[in-house]
């Protein structure tokens, strides 16, 4: 099988350096050519037609978002954006990147490799395997479909990795302020999770913030779970929804791991709740929505066609821990319906 090629935008000029001399360490990674501004990417991406291409957001000339938004009609292919803690990262996701990487703070040259060789490479093999016609800018709000079973005994659990920034908007801008709570993991760097919250409660009907312990989960609100080194569960106290955020090793090479959710919803909710597995590579999650739809929940799965990495969905279709596949569009109906047999 043929390497990787891969186009590096960067202005940085050591920093650059750096990035071609790890990566190109790797057999499955050929570093075809490098660029320091949108205008000699352009030029390098008609030249080397790499498969992927790494993309800092600041840059001279033109920002990497404008460049995304300029490009992604013309040249469509798998962008992973390397950002500093900043909310503009997701309006590159939005424009059309495929997933992103935090930059590193540190200086020295041992942690900058240990980060091109162990997170930025594998963000790179991810994106090789997207399907870029499915990454699509954000819509208008729908009409909202409305919810006959009332109380707060119901919950709705979501799981997703690459590409689910956006998929959980589609899905979330779809809920009314009637959805029972919704918790949810985001495969997510520290510090981004509350930036993404806030970005989807400006967005959406629902209130959606960054899951602290103890936090209630109500209807119309959404938690989302911090990015970092601690695992959400959902617990019950004196009879309320409640979440859990404690530190834990990864599991599925994840912290937070979906899996660690939805075996607690399995666990604390059983019936009670829907759970959703969208688009993602690897497969955390898939057990865990097995738990859930043997304790009795109702699944869903994110389809084939509609995926921007069609991974996890599949192992959990696979598993049999899919009750029902939908595309992304379809996924709110169809969490609304579930809903209204319970």
């Amino acid at each position: 099988m043929r390497p990787i090629r891969v186009l590096i935008v960067e202005d940085s000029i050591v920093f650059r350096e750096l990035l071609v001399q790890n990566l190109s360490r790797d057999p499955a990674i050929q570093v075809v050519g490098t660029a320091k501004d949108p205008f000699e990417a352009r030029d390098a991406i008609i030249e080397y037609k790499p498969d992927v291409m790494t993309l800092d957001v600041e840059l001279p000339r033109m920002n990497g978002i404008e460049f995304l938004r300029k490009l992604m009609p013309q040249y469509p292919l798998p962008v992973v954006v390397i950002s500093s803690l900043s909310d503009k990262v997701f309006d590159a996701l939005n424009a059309g990147a495929v997933d992103f990487v935090a930059k590193p703070t540190v200086t020295g040259r041992a942690q900058l490799e240990d980060f091109i060789r162990n997170e930025l490479l594998v963000k790179i093999k991810i994106a090789s395997t997207a399907r870029i016609s499915n990454i699509k800018k954000t819509v208008m709000l729908n009409e909202q479909q409305s919810l006959s079973v009332k109380g707060n005994n119901l919950i709705v659990a979501i799981g997703a990795s690459t590409g689910g920034t956006e998929a959980i908007f589609s899905v979330a801008k779809d809920f009314g302020t009637d959805i029972p709570g919704i918790v949810v993991v985001q495969h997510m760097p520290p510090g981004f999770t509350a930036m993404y919250a806030k970005r989807l409660d400006d967005q959406c009907r629902i209130q959606v913030k960054e899951a602290r312990t103890g936090d209630r989960v109500l209807p119309g609100h959404m938690l989302i779970a911090p990015g970092g080194d601690a695992h959400m569960r959902l617990v019950k106290v004196n009879g309320v929804y409640q979440v859990e955020v404690k530190q834990g090793p990864r599991v599925n090479g994840h912290c937070p791991s979906v899996d660690v959710l939805f075996e607690s919803v399995a666990k604390v909710a059983g019936a009670n709740a829907v759970g959703i597995i969208l688009t993602g590579m690897g497969g955390d999650g898939a057990k865990g929505l097995l738990s859930m739809r043997k304790a009795g929940a109702r699944t869903i799965g994110q389809d084939e066609s509609t995926c921007v990495v069609y991974g996890m969905p599949k192992v959990a279709y696979d598993l049999g821990a899919v009750e029902h596949q939908e595309k992304l569009t379809d996924i709110a109906g169809r969490t609304y319906s579930l809903l209204n047999k319970m």
